[in-house]
């Protein structure tokens, strides 16, 4: 039970740190001892660590790693173990589901940005120049949209980086992401209504392994969350210079009434790498002697 609780304490030790412990602790109890039997009792003190540790891994209690021991946990009951392992479902579920919504953003993020530099080509062949330098809105960008009797006043911070808005009535912040689902580049995808033809230019503009992934996304079979979020608010909203102008080439965009607010722009999402089986290992009776 001392092995046991000690190793439950610590979550992560050694052989030698327990041992060593048990040690001190029965030989500060018995400090009347001759220091001939305090070392008989010391080494057979090891002994029963040693022998604790293999039963406690034996009873999957504890696992070992080369000289690492880390505690698992008791033994529950059925009842237990089998809502442990609901719970545990239900993260995972989430955690499924979430990544879907990130796969599902990403996606339509790279056909509109595709299907914009493909229209972008084509007005700039049929113009035979390129557009002229005011006409262009470089990515990423924000627009804010309110009342024309809205009161705005903008500081900006000296290094340029940092604006502060305080609006005296509601206002509306779209990202150059929603702008360009509202200007069609997603070829409906993301509401849902996307055509035959649509669908087939959407599949021109992914990778091959990614095409399945839009099919389902038209019929509205992956995951099922398209995702939106509506803000309207008020005063000091501050926003920053990278998020104004920054980025790559531009695209034509038009501002519509009641458009929503959406924070799709996403991060790459992290590949979930699983634990390696850990191969359960014997103690070895050398390690007294480390």
């Amino acid at each position: 039970m001392k092995v046991c609780e000690k190793v439950q304490r610590k979550g992560t030790t050694s052989y030698n740190e327990v041992a060593d412990e048990l040690v001190a602790e029965f030989s500060a109890a018995d400090s009347h001892i001759l220091p001939s039997e305090s070392a008989y009792d010391q080494k057979n003190i090891r002994r029963r660590v040693y022998d604790a540790l293999n039963v406690l891994m034996a009873m999957n209690i504890i696992s070992k790693e080369k000289k690492e021991i880390k505690w698992i946990g008791l033994p529950t009951n059925s009842a237990q173990e089998c809502q442990s392992l609901e719970v545990e479902r239900q993260r995972r579920l989430e955690r499924i589901k979430q990544k879907q919504s990130q796969l599902q953003e990403l996606i339509l993020q790279q056909i509109a940005f595709k299907n914009l530099v493909q229209r972008n080509r084509q007005v700039e062949q049929q113009a035979s120049r390129p557009p002229p330098p005011n006409s262009v809105i470089h990515l990423p960008f924000i627009i804010v949209n309110t009342s024309k009797k809205t009161v705005i006043d903008c500081s900006i911070s000296n290094d340029k980086f940092e604006y502060l808005f305080n609006f005296d009535n509601t206002f509306e912040i779209h990202d150059d992401i929603e702008v360009l689902k509202r200007m069609g580049m997603a070829c409906g995808l993301e509401s849902g209504s996307c055509s035959p033809e649509d669908l087939r230019v959407a599949r021109s503009l992914v990778p091959k392994a990614l095409e399945p992934y839009v099919t389902e996304m038209a019929q509205g079979s992956l995951g099922g969350v398209f995702v939106a979020s509506a803000v309207s608010t008020s005063n000091g909203t501050r926003l920053s210079a990278s998020d104004l102008a920054n980025g790559a080439d531009g695209a034509l965009a038009t501002s519509s009434s009641g458009s929503q607010y959406s924070g799709s722009r996403v991060e790459t999402p992290v590949s979930c790498v699983g634990e390696d089986d850990e191969d359960d290992e014997d103690f070895n009776e050398n390690e007294e002697e480390d």
